[in-house]
């Protein structure tokens, strides 16, 4: 019997804490290896799914976000208009997490629950579909589908604000490109609010020359955009932008956030992440547990490392390097949403822990007590710590990092060049009289 128990705790040790991280395991490493052909082929396998053209049969739950994931993998393949279908498809399925004050106990057992039922996303991983998603739109020359997505963002940014969150610090770039959506469609007014924005997150300085086209054109103004303009000064006359010029954008995302990985610790050490989030009751049973002098484990969903070390992007225009700015951590951010939500999570694990050892009391009182008792206590314990899965749920192939570079730039043909993160694109535009491109280079590796 002994024996038999021994193998349930061996078995739970190995099997425990699978999740939705394992789902994505082999697709990440492909993308480890600048495989995003291989990434695309291992999450439609999970998807049961033979093409990426194919939609699986349920598009919520864990399928959310493994769309959320093939859309970024389609967006490195330049399949533009796929990524935009499983982006929006994912923005209508995924529901957004609260992580304000008042809804610690709520958000605790939401992410602890076993990884089943709908997906709720932390604020920067919605805010980053509708920015995705507009330059899935802009790559493709498309202002109607980019305005939907910008006007979506607002949505999502007004939320945000609402909930101080502290997923604000990730407006600037969606702003950035929602004031470029209005100003090309011809909205000056809306494009000069977004730039505002924008400019409250970082100061772009090549904003300065497209605002000050367009404040001769809408009344809007701030004290934000008066400073831009007031430490850029106009381009001398001989350098001054021709009337039928063009502008190119590019665009570039590159590496991917932490994934989140399922992880088992004693209880005492989980009581130290936990204070302040456990109710007193629960702290004293877990604190009588640990102290008895048997290790009690505590299975909760920790945030990995971040997947490497980013060197500085590259934009190329015809042979000549440009600059690039407005350069985004998203990965920090990720770090930061976690370490607000880690406390109410470990404090649920512990409430699960908790309950896993009322049940092995309850067997052991029904045997009777004794050794069988005993035995069966431990394989009640063993059995449900095995089937404890931590929701290991994320946007895993969320870009860590997002830049930006912007020219005025002759009408005609120009050769464009961009690296980031392993990942490199040349491609060649051509530019109409007071036309506009953009490029995009995405590079998960």
């Amino acid at each position: 019997m002994i024996d038999r128990v021994s193998c349930l705790v061996t078995i739970a040790l190995l099997s425990a804490c699978a999740g939705h991280s394992d789902k994505t395991m082999a697709a990440r490493s492909a993308l480890d290896a600048g495989d995003p052909n291989g990434a695309l082929h291992a999450i439609n396998e999970q998807l049961n799914v033979d093409s990426e053209k194919q939609l699986p049969e349920k598009t919520g739950g864990d399928n959310s976000l493994l769309l959320l994931d093939r859309a970024m993998v389609l967006q490195e393949l330049d399949q533009n208009a796929l990524s935009s279908r499983d982006l929006e498809i994912s923005d209508k399925e995924i529901q957004v997490l609260d992580l304000s004050a008042n809804a610690g106990a709520d958000l605790g057992r939401y992410l602890f629950s076993d990884d089943v039922g709908p997906y709720k996303a932390p604020a920067y991983e919605k805010l980053m579909i509708n920015t995705i998603n507009m330059m899935n739109y802009l790559a493709r020359g498309d202002l109607n589908g980019a305005r939907v997505e910008a006007r979506r963002l607002a949505v999502m940014q007004k939320f945000t604000r609402d909930t101080g969150d502290a997923a604000q610090a990730l407006f600037g770039p969606g702003s950035y490109l929602a004031g470029f959506v209005f100003e090309k469609s011809g909205k000056p007014e809306d494009a000069l609010r977004y730039y505002d924005e924008a400019l409250g997150y970082g100061m772009y300085d090549t904003l300065a020359e497209p605002v000050r086209r367009l404040t001769q054109q809408a009344s809007y103004s701030s004290p934000r955009i008066r400073e831009l303009l007031a430490k850029t000064p106009r381009a001398p006359k001989d350098d001054a932008p021709k009337d039928d010029d063009g502008e190119l954008l590019v665009t570039l995302n590159f590496g991917r956030v932490p994934a989140k990985f399922a992880r088992r610790i004693p209880i005492g050490l989980a009581l130290t992440y936990a204070s302040g989030f456990i109710s007193p009751m629960d702290q004293g049973r877990a604190n009588d547990l640990a102290l008895q002098g048997l290790v009690t484990w505590v299975n909760y969903p920790e945030l990995g490392r971040a997947h490497g070390a980013y060197g500085q992007p590259t934009f190329m225009l015809d042979g000549a390097w440009a600059p690039l700015e407005g350069i985004l951590a998203v990965d920090e951010e990720a770090k930061r949403a976690w370490e607000k939500a880690r406390g109410a999570v470990v404090a649920s694990a512990i409430t699960r822990t908790l309950s896993r050892v009322v049940a092995g009391e309850a067997t052991k009182k029904v045997a009777g007590g004794g050794l069988l008792g005993e035995v069966l206590s431990l394989g009640a314990q063993v059995t449900l710590t095995a089937t404890d899965t931590p929701d290991t749920r994320s946007w895993a192939t969320l870009p860590a990092r997002i830049a930006f570079g912007r020219m005025r730039v002759h009408a005609g043909t120009h050769a464009v060049a961009l690296g980031a993160s392993g990942g490199n694109k040349r491609q060649t535009i051509t530019i109409a009289p007071h036309g506009w491109a953009v490029v995009n280079l995405t590079s998960l590796n």
